[in-house]
């Protein structure tokens, strides 16, 4: 699996679990999607992902994206 299918997969991950927490928690972790939105918007702007960088850190080979 390459950074971008991975970086996809822990986004929608993140974008799921923030939308329970917000359910079964407390409601202001709906600041936690908009984050996640917000950061996906920033990296198709900018190329710049903090995510991908970690990943690739952590061993897992480059995509064509990041």
């Amino acid at each position: 699996m390459s950074v971008d299918r991975t970086v996809l997969l822990f986004a929608g991950f993140m974008v799921l679990a923030s939308l329970a927490l917000t359910q079964l928690v407390h409601p202001n972790f709906i600041w936690l999607t908009a984050f996640v939105g917000a950061n996906l918007m920033q990296s198709a702007f900018t190329g710049f992902c903090p995510a991908a960088l970690a990943f690739r850190k952590l061993g897992v080979r480059s995509g064509p994206a990041f």
